[in-house]
């Protein structure tokens, strides 16, 4: 490899399989992952397919693996994960492949719906409007518990993270899992028992085995790993009646 440029290995395929083809980019000062994808596809190859959309890690759309771990391209910059001039892109893991490096993320949403993701306002059946305008106190335990997992956008990093995803594609994963954890302690919401009878069953909070990779992980510093344990915690407690 010449001085200046950076060796790119790029997976390409479908859902019927691929394989790593090498592209050499020129190297820049302060350039993103997605900076020599994007290179790659104005550049040299207009056919390589990706998802991208902000570009300042506000969509986490521009998700994939750099170098074997789940990443945001437009925030992981080259210094930092370059291993000798080289970097290795593929899709996000756990997720099936449309083309090149973009995943198709309908299960990922699948699971979010499957956990009760959506919230489900107390007096407001059918989608009627609330009767009162309701007021959560800051500083009160479950409007905290509650604001620590919020931030979540739905990037999928935590997912393809998740070795018990690999393991267990029924797995609800963290992300699910995290924003069912958020909405059962949001006091305004009133499909709380049934969204923990959801995360009880066997594709639930109880498979995950604590590898806290998709916390380790998480570009918003978010802890499903955390979530994931109050949800368990809550659900000992509901056995014998007591409210948490």
């Amino acid at each position: 490899m010449e001085q200046g440029t950076l060796r790119v290995s790029v997976w390409r395929g479908d859902a019927a399989g691929g394989a790593p083809q090498f592209y050499e980019v020129p190297a820049r000062a302060n350039q993103t992952v997605l900076d020599v994808v994007t290179h790659i596809q104005r550049e040299i190859d207009p056919s390589l397919a990706y998802r991208f959309a902000c570009r300042v890690g506000m969509c986490g759309s521009c998700a994939m693996e750099v170098n074997g771990r789940a990443r945001w391209t437009c925030r992981t910059h080259v210094k930092k994960v370059a291993q000798d001039g080289t970097l290795e892109l593929r899709p996000l893991a756990n997720l099936p492949v449309i083309r090149d490096l973009a995943t198709d993320m309908a299960p990922f949403f699948d699971k979010w719906a499957r956990a009760r993701g959506t919230f489900q306002p107390k007096d407001a059946p059918d989608g009627a409007v609330p009767a009162e305008f309701h007021i959560v106190p800051p500083a009160t335990p479950k409007r905290q518990a509650a604001d620590a997992g919020i931030e979540c956008i739905g990037c999928g990093v935590c997912y393809a993270s998740c070795d018990i995803v690999a393991w267990n594609p029924e797995y609800l994963g963290p992300a699910a899992l995290n924003r069912a954890w958020t909405l059962v302690n949001d006091v305004r919401d009133g499909a709380r028992q049934e969204r923990l009878a959801v995360v009880a069953g066997d594709a639930g909070c109880h498979a995950c085995h604590s590898t806290q990779s998709c916390t380790e992980r998480c570009p918003k510093g978010i802890d499903p790993s955390g979530a994931i344990a109050g949800l368990k915690r809550t659900l000992f407690w509901n056995v014998f009646g007591v409210s948490r």
